[in-house]
């Protein structure tokens, strides 16, 4: 936790001393950048650093999709299946996904490789279905570039 303890004083100095509580989403990246996701004694510490009751940490960790409180796969597939890219494709792109990685949704491959989620929106709807894996964005997307995008990473 010491960890958290040092990037919040490398932060607070960014803020004024009254809005502690605006650090707790950046400690809460900080603390997935660290581990690859956030547990329960990292809620705990952050909530402790910045002054905020530890059940608004908790709060702010279940809310954001993005943050993990389990670890996921080295690369995470996060398909959109909102309305654009359900209509275009979507669904079979996961169901094609689960049967090709052997996982359901929510799961991370046995060597640790792939994890598969679903998102409400990647914004992507004119180049619908999208995914993202990482930082990266890849739309229009049929089985084929699946197969190609997945062949391409480490």
């Amino acid at each position: 936790m010491s960890a958290i303890r040092d990037k919040f004083e490398e932060l607070r100095s960014a803020y004024p001393a009254e809005m502690s509580a605006s650090l707790v989403l950046p400690l809460l990246h900080f603390a997935q950048q660290q581990k690859g996701c956030v547990t329960q004694d990292d809620a705990a510490a952050i909530a402790d650093c910045t002054g905020v009751p530890g059940i608004q940490v908790t709060e702010a960790l279940t809310w954001y999709t993005m943050f993990r409180r389990e670890p996921a796969g080295r690369h995470v597939i996060k398909v959109c299946r909102n309305i654009a890219c359900s209509l275009r494709g979507a669904e079979r792109l996961v169901d094609y996904l689960r049967e090709r990685l052997g996982i359901e949704v929510g799961e991370t491959t046995a060597d640790g490789r792939f994890t598969l989620l679903t998102v409400e929106c990647l914004a992507s709807c004119g180049t619908a279905p999208a995914m993202q894996i990482g930082d990266t964005y890849h739309e229009n997307l049929d089985e084929a570039a699946v197969d190609h995008i997945i062949a391409g990473l480490p």
